[in-house]
């Protein structure tokens, strides 16, 4: 009877979940239909990839992006499986939807064109857009989620990270073949203010890397998701309590900021009781250290 009664805490949050939510998408919706679209920018992602289709088809923008995110909705189901598909569908709807109702309002954010002012705001507000949505644990389930599709069937050595800048560059690219090379550097300038800013509202200023030290009774489930799901190593250390004398397997592990969110936000669903600590570290190196794609 006591796992069915209502938690309290479990309801803020869902509450909170959704509010942040709605208010990530609702910015970088606004960045994109305010900004992006009325100033000919471009960018990469998914994004990029509907302004180029743009051009070539006469379709309003968030019919191609809602088209674009349920294929990449139904590919992640059919490779990945369920578990991943469920944590890009909320988005992959709402998202589009609200790009859809602000391409109908006509909305603009600068009141004269200065293109470069435009890019600079588009990567500042569509980054704290997409900053408040990672930071819950959702994503937007676009090119990230071909990156992992990719890695899973095609380049498993390759880092996640090294995919998507791949495609990314692809994109932004191909945005200069279409709307001239000053479309493509205006779209670096923003990529790269959106990451920024990403990182800024997720983890502020603090190092790229974390360790993440263990200790919970669902021991094997967490390990099994460290290596599979978020495709870092774990190794096992035996420790003992000095007070009770009894033995118990500490799970350490190596990861980006986003990346130990993810994981303690799993560990929580499992045991509650759960001892996790968080070291930031400056560097690391040495033999098997491949950590060039910590940073995504």
């Amino acid at each position: 009877m006591q796992d069915n009664k209502y938690c309290p805490h479990k309801g803020r949050k869902l509450i909170v979940d959704l509010f942040l939510v709605i208010a990530g998408c609702t910015l970088s919706a606004f960045s994109t239909v305010g900004i992006m679209l009325p100033y000919g920018l471009s960018c990469g992602g998914l994004t990029g990839v509907c302004r180029i289709l743009q051009k070539v088809f006469p379709i309003n923008f968030s019919y191609l992006y809602y088209i674009g995110a349920l294929v990449i909705l139904l590919v992640c189901l059919l490779t990945l499986g369920m578990k991943e598909a469920k944590k890009i569908v909320f988005v992959s709807i709402l998202y589009p939807t609200i790009v859809m109702i602000l391409e109908f309002s006509n909305i603009r954010l600068l009141e004269k064109t200065d293109v470069f002012l435009a890019a600079i705001y588009f990567g500042v507000i569509g980054g704290i857009g997409a900053g408040l949505i990672l930071s819950r644990g959702f994503s937007f389930g676009g090119t990230d989620t071909v990156a992992k599709i990719l890695k899973r069937k095609l380049f498993k050595t390759s880092g996640i990270s090294q995919i998507l800048l791949a495609i990314d560059a692809v994109i932004i690219v191909g945005s200069g073949f279409m709307f001239g090379r000053n479309i493509a550097l205006y779209a670096l300038i923003s990529q790269v203010i959106t990451t920024k800013c990403i990182d800024i509202m997720m983890f502020g200023f603090d190092t790229k890397i974390v360790q993440l030290e263990v200790l919970t009774d669902s021991h094997r489930e967490v390990a099994d998701y460290i290596v599979n799901d978020i495709g870092r190593g774990v190794t096992n250390v035996t420790v003992t309590g000095e007070y009770t004398k009894t033995k118990r397997e500490k799970i350490v592990t190596l990861c980006s900021p986003r990346e130990s969110m993810l994981i303690r936000k799993f560990i929580a669903s499992l045991d509650k009781e759960a001892f996790v600590t968080v070291i930031h570290v400056d560097t690391v190196w040495g033999k098997g250290a491949g950590f060039s794609d910590i940073t995504k």
